[in-house]
């Protein structure tokens, strides 16, 4: 059997800011340096429904996604920043929408090698109702996805 030669240039990890992701991204940053890939982390603003009230003594519900957008910006900048000492070819992105779909498109657009994202370990009704963006994004990306669990979360049987 002929080996295998696996080139990854660009690696994608998407982060929520959760202490998963931030564990996933520690992955990501050392996939990255074995192979001198460059390694975009990557927020995605998901924009909850809320219904502007015009009634008086309503107060007004709608935030511009465009101020919303920048807090997470912010954010995610000084992620960037604190390991961008480590390891220099990393950037930051946000963009609006529903995280799989956003990762998924910003995968096949930048022409990603690998996906690296964190799992939380939902099972049960908090699995159906929220979804998985990590279980979507295996089946669906189109590059491999490294799915990295956080190692003080137990998975608990349902």
């Amino acid at each position: 059997m002929a080996r295998m030669k696996i080139e990854i240039k660009k690696i994608l990890c998407p982060v929520d800011f959760s202490e998963s992701s931030e564990h996933a991204l520690r992955y990501a940053l050392a996939f990255a340096a074995a192979y001198d890939a460059e390694l975009e982390v990557m927020h995605v603003v998901e924009m909850p429904f809320l219904p502007a009230y015009s009634t008086a003594g309503m107060p007004e519900l709608n935030v511009p996604v465009e101020r919303i957008q920048q807090q997470f910006r912010e954010q995610l900048d000084q992620l960037v920043e604190r390991y961008r000492t480590t390891y220099a070819k990393i950037t930051g992105r946000t963009s609006v929408g529903t995280p799989f779909l956003e990762i998924i498109r910003e995968a096949r657009s930048g022409q990603f090698d690998l996906i690296v994202v964190g799992t939380h370990g939902r099972t049960g009704l908090r699995h159906m109702l929220i979804g998985s963006v990590a279980e979507k994004l295996v089946r669906k990306a189109p590059c491999p996805v490294l799915t990295v669990k956080h190692p003080g979360h137990e998975f608990v049987m349902p």
